[in-house]
């Protein structure tokens, strides 16, 4: 099997996480000094383990969780202005990347595609 969408999906879901605080703490936070939008990091950590792990079913449900920072980062893309908008055309361009990676991976491990062993 080859390991490049785990990859993908490993490198996009920690560069995700990391925007994601470093943009609503120290970057281009609502309010200085840090804002509680920060919590949006949170639902990222759920899948972490399992996706660095390789695990299929868990890189299924995270490429639902991705849309949501697909949408939040276009919304924000359009709304906002100057830094807040850059990192948010960073953060849409992540989550496709981490959705993208998600579907290439359960595709690639799908059972239909596992060659069995001949008895």
């Amino acid at each position: 099997m080859n390991p490049w969408f785990n990859r993908l999906t490993s490198g996009s879901l920690v560069g995700l996480l990391f925007l994601c605080l470093a943009w609503e703490l120290w970057l281009a936070p609502l309010r200085p000094g840090g804002s509680m939008l920060a919590l949006k990091a949170l639902p990222l950590l759920l899948p972490l383990f399992g996706i660095l792990r390789g695990k299929r079913y868990t890189h299924q449900w995270t490429s639902m969780l991705a849309l949501a920072y697909v949408s939040e980062g276009l919304v924000r893309a359009v709304s906002d202005q100057g830094a807040s908008q850059a990192l948010a055309m960073a953060e849409t361009i992540l989550a496709m990347l981490l959705f993208a990676g998600c579907l290439g991976y359960a595709r690639a491990t799908a059972p239909s595609r596992t060659v069995k062993a001949v008895d």
